[in-house]
């Protein structure tokens, strides 16, 4: 009996004695991250990894503005890490993943049997109809939906149909939607259950985040998707501001091809584990974690392009 305790006592100290990688990311990375997760501590038992979901930029702002300690930032915008975190809060982006937007619906949205790539714009200005979006100045999904909205209205030949659906003019203000034709949370996933549960219409939202949760989704044109590197010179046609590093000041965001991101914090405060930061990532960007990004839903890229000095990674 003493014996077994004393193996309980052991193998107890064993699991306290796990080094605890703390990784911040995106909410449309959870999925896959949550896999990844478990495959690495499989090959690395000695770590504990601990995920923090959020917008991409409040997780930034986490660690800038609020001195968190962490050890890894997963971004659904490379350009968070490059605006945000370089060069004092980081060294290194690793440009890993794509993505690319859709639009979201269920049975019980309205005009559901109708709604295709084609009419959407329309349907949006119906009369009772709602539309769901992430917060432009916490999330890129947020901004993102905006970009997306003004390539619409081009593309379609809409005028005025931003400003008809949101009329936020460049920036949006917490609180100044319609809140009888727009909901906005926080980040994209947080808005998934009110639309499975009919609370509202249409979601934008990216391609892989749908596919996992079984949502039908409009397919958009890659002019509009922010999906494809050829249509660079036209996603930067349009731009949307977002809350700055100081409060009152705003930053732009021109739209570009969707590219994550991913990083080792480097601070006072973090990161704790720096050599279990370097493994994550690693793993992350290796071909075991980049055939899991594909398996739900996100092409990984190939090899990943890293700026900066990735030293670190023990990568030239």
């Amino acid at each position: 009996m003493r014996k077994m305790l004393l193996l309980s006592g052991l193998a107890l100290s064993m699991l306290m004695a796990k080094e605890p990688i703390i990784v911040l990311h995106a909410g449309s990375l959870s999925v896959p991250f949550a896999e990844i997760e478990k495959a690495f501590e499989e090959k690395y038992p000695q770590y504990d990894v601990q995920r923090e979901p959020s917008g991409s930029i409040a997780a930034a702002r986490k660690v800038t503005d609020l001195g968190k300690a962490a050890d890894v930032i997963g971004s659904a915008d490379y350009q968070v890490i490059d605006n945000m975190l370089i060069p004092n809060h980081a060294k290194f982006n690793a440009q890993f993943a794509t993505n690319e937007m859709i639009i979201a619906y269920t049975d019980k949205s309205k005009f559901a049997k109708e709604i295709n790539d084609k009419n959407w714009p329309d349907i949006f200005l119906k009369e009772g109809v709602k539309v769901g979006h992430a917060n432009p100045n916490v999330d890129p999904c947020g901004y993102r939906s905006m970009l997306v909205t003004m390539l619409a209205e081009k593309y379609y030949q809409k005028e005025g149909f931003f400003n008809k659906l949101f009329g936020y003019g460049s920036h949006y203000e917490v609180g100044e939607e319609n809140q009888n034709k727009v909901v906005v949370r926080p980040k994209e996933t947080d808005l998934l259950g009110l639309l499975e549960a009919g609370q509202y219409d249409y979601l934008f939202i990216y391609k892989s985040v749908a596919d996992q949760h079984n949502l039908k989704y409009i397919t958009l044109p890659e002019a509009i998707s922010l999906k494809s590197a050829k249509y660079d010179n036209v996603y930067s046609e349009v731009s949307f501001d977002i809350d700055g590093k100081k409060p009152g000041e705003v930053e732009r965001q021109i739209g570009a091809p969707m590219v994550y991101g991913i990083s080792v914090f480097e601070n006072k405060n973090s990161p704790a584990n720096k050599a279990g930061a370097v493994a994550f990532v690693n793993f992350v960007l290796s071909p075991e974690g980049q055939a899991i990004m594909k398996k739900n839903g996100q092409d990984a890229l190939n090899p990943p392009i890293i700026t900066g000095d990735s030293s670190i990674l023990g990568k030239k």
